[in-house]
This record gives structure tokens, sequence and C-alpha cells, in this order.
């Protein structure tokens, strides 16, 4: 008998998590994290495009973060930043040169996406482990669902 779960999930999660997934998703996708103070200084110097993605049914929770954290990445000259907004929601700032509002947005949701999968899969892999479960085999597909089978005795 098997079952099949698909996971929507609902990112509420402390920094150090946001942390973690931010960067097992960019080292997938290209992406190399910058110093925070790096990305100042070559702000100043150009006009950038710039596009803002709030990441639906998230928050960032307050026990560890502070208000100037951000976690920064770049790759081909367009820069995302991860941080919390003002309600406590996770938000990612897309900015490039020479790219559109709806490029940078479509990078920003496909970066999105991998971090969002990135947590759920380290949220599900460590409840299994809490519940007593073996993880027999996990498959990456074509589509980059991810498959875990389960053993449950």
């Amino acid at each position: 008998m098997s079952t099949v779960l698909v996971v929507a999930p609902i990112v509420i999660a402390n920094w150090p998590m946001i942390t973690a997934a931010v960067t097992a998703a960019i080292a997938t996708s290209g992406f190399t994290a910058i110093q925070h103070e790096a990305l100042n200084i070559a702000s100043q110097m150009k006009s950038k495009t710039r596009e803002t993605i709030e990441v639906d049914d998230s928050e960032v929770l307050t026990d560890t973060f502070g208000t100037d954290e951000a976690i920064v990445v770049e790759r081909d000259g367009i820069t995302a930043t991860f941080k919390r907004d003002s309600k406590g929601a996770l938000q990612i700032c897309m900015e490039g040169d020479r790219v559109s509002k709806a490029q940078l947005r479509a990078i920003g949701e496909d970066l999105l996406g991998r971090v969002t999968q990135q947590y759920a899969y380290h949220r599900i892999v460590s409840e299994l482990k809490n519940r007593g479960l073996t993880i027999v085999d996990e498959e990456m597909t074509e589509t980059e669902s991810v498959k875990i089978r389960v053993r449950n005795w």
C-alpha cells in the first residue's frame, strides 16, 4: 500500500531556518552569497531595475532575527536580497541592470520556489526522523519534484 502526499508549505520559521533553506537553494541555482556591505556599494554606483516579491503564507519569527538582517545572493549581475518585511513576512528584493521587472520577477519566483522546496524538504525529513520513520528512497523527478519513500514499521 502506498500514499502520495503533495505538500504546499506555509513558511513559518526563525531566521536560521530561512538561512539554511536559502543556502541550500542557491547551491542548485547558480547564485552565490555576497556581503551586505558590498551590495550597498554596488547599488550606489548604478541605477538598477528592482522588483520585490512577498512570499505568501510566510512569517519569519522574531526570536532570533534582527531588523537589519538579510541574505544577499548574486548571479550574473542580478542580486536577490532575502529579508523580513515590516509585517513579518519573508520577501525577496530582486535588482539587476539591463533586465525588465518581468524578468526579475520570473527569476525571483524561481529562486523562491527552490527556497520553499528546500524549507519543506528539511521540515518533512526532520519530522519523519522525529516520528521514527525510515526513509527508504529519495528521488528528484524531471519536473524537480521530490519523491520520498518511507517505511512505517
